[in-house]
Parts: C-alpha cells; sequence; structure tokens
C-alpha cells in the first residue's frame, strides 16, 4: 500500500517512485501488472496528476514501467532487475569509498538477506 506524507521533508513525488520501486522489487507488484491510470493514482493518493505522471516517466526511462497508449501503464518483466542492478552498484561505490573488500561486501550482504527473511 503506498501512502504519502505531506508532511515529509521527501518530495511526493520521490516517495512514490521509492515505494513503487519497493512493492516491484519485493514482489507486492508482479511485473506485468498493469498500474492505475494517472489520474487514478493521483486522486487515490491525494496528489497532483502531474506528480504521477513524473513518476511514471521516470520509471520507464529506467525500464520499469511500459506504457502502452490507451491500454495502460504496465511493470516490465526486467524492471526489478534492472533497479536490483542499479542499487548493487550504488551499494558497490559506497563499499569501496568506505574500503569494504569484495570478500566482506558479499558476507554483509548474504548477512542482511539472512536477518531480513
Amino acid at each position: 500500500m503506498i501512502v504519502i506524507d505531506q508532511r515529509s521533508s521527501v518530495p511526493p513525488f520521490e516517495q512514490l517512485r521509492q515505494q513503487l520501486l519497493s512493492a516491484i522489487g519485493s514482489g507486492e507488484v508482479a511485473a506485468g501488472a498493469r498500474l492505475p491510470t494517472v489520474r487514478r493514482f493521483a486522486e487515490d493518493l491525494g496528489i497532483a496528476p502531474g506528480t504521477v505522471a513524473r513518476t511514471y516517466r521516470e520509471l520507464e526511462q529506467a525500464d520499469v514501467l511500459e506504457t502502452r497508449g490507451r491500454h495502460g501503464t504496465f511493470v516490465t518483466a526486467g524492471g526489478a532487475e534492472a533497479e536490483a542492478r542499479s542499487a548493487a552498484a550504488d551499494f558497490v561505490g559506497r563499499l569501496r569509498r568506505l574500503g569494504v573488500d569484495a570478500a566482506t561486501a558479499r558476507g554483509l550482504v548474504d548477512a542482511a538477506f539472512d536477518a531480513s527473511a
């Protein structure tokens, strides 16, 4: 369930983007799922349609969503994987800046997966 916190310092666009990516990455929203129309989603969330449209556009550019004209907006099959690759690259960059070696990084990832199971 996506909820936009109007009091948050994080802009509504970014809140929506992060929550959609999380829902897709976790499988809560499956590949091939059709998302609500921009107007409907904006109405449901209490935000401007332009905010939802911007989120959809950015996620389309990242190959997470695909708009099929009048048929709607859908989660792509590779969307979650593309986002995971991006997250992994960000993680590796951060660990390298911290001086963490690859073996330690793998151990940290394994421990994080075990802890979240």
